[in-house]
């Protein structure tokens, strides 16, 4: 088995769909109890069946991670159901746009979920640790534009540029405590949040003409790194977010 994650618990924000669907139910494979979070109840009844029909212990709850109480509410029951062993903050949006037409309620939230939403659950987890003194491992999912800049994505990379700066501060700050905080930056994958995006003939071209390997990524290559850190096989991995991009950043 990749990563051996029997007896551990782990919650997945952003987990209906597209990359935190896809580790949901990897983890569930890897063998820990998984609960499900995001905003669309339909969308977790889906991957709530999907873990159970491959013989997954799963739980779900509906919330916005923007919301501090409704955060404190989701990560206290999940510790009362078991306790928490693994986090990852898959929660994400994009709305591009070219930056003097950028909404400021676009910018908002765009940094209300990416930022905001990942501390407010990272903060919640680590409470509970430390209050227990138990160690636990948070994934971030980030992205390559966490290191780049891109054109009409002013929001979304200085959402994931500072996502990465969270996950570099928490690790430091935690690492005394045995919680490591890493994250996953990977390039573009076909997921729901990128599909309207690479309909665009242009602008796929573009995305590919950055890859060096030439292609874009599948979700399998996003989920095995997020196992990698979130197991003990990472026991000496903190404060690092390992870019899964295809050799963009390194161009």
């Amino acid at each position: 088995m990749f990563a051996d994650l029997r007896g551990k618990h782990a919650l997945v924000t952003g987990g209906g769909r597209g990359i935190g669907r896809a580790c949901a139910i990897a983890l569930a494979d890897a063998g820990a109890k998984v609960t499900v979070v995001s905003r669309s109840e339909n969308e977790l009844q889906e991957v709530s069946s999907a873990i159970s029909e491959r013989g997954g212990d799963v739980h779900f709850q509906v919330a916005d991670v923007t919301s501090k109480g409704a955060v404190e509410d989701v990560v206290d029951k999940a510790f009362n159901r078991a306790a928490l062993d693994v986090v990852v903050n898959a929660a994400g949006i994009n709305r591009p746009n070219p930056t003097v037409e950028l909404a400021d309620e676009d910018w908002d939230e765009v940094m209300a979920v990416n930022v905001t939403g990942t501390f407010f659950v990272c903060r919640a987890f680590a409470r509970h640790l430390l209050e227990q003194e138990r160690s636990g491992r948070i994934v971030n999912i980030s992205s390559q534009m966490g290191s780049v800049g891109y054109p009409g994505r002013a929001a979304y990379c200085a959402s994931k540029h500072a996502v990465n700066g969270l996950t570099k501060a928490l690790a430091v700050e935690w690492a005394p405590h045995a919680i490591a905080v890493n994250g996953v930056a990977p390039t573009f994958i076909e997921t729901p949040l990128t599909a309207s995006m690479l309909a665009a003939e242009t602008f796929r071209e573009d995305v590919l003409s950055r890859i060096p390997l030439g292609r874009l990524g599948e979700l399998d290559e996003v989920v095995a790194p997020v196992l990698f850190l979130a197991s003990e096989a990472s026991s000496l991995v903190t404060g690092h977010v390992l870019l899964a991009d295809g050799g963009w950043v390194a161009w």
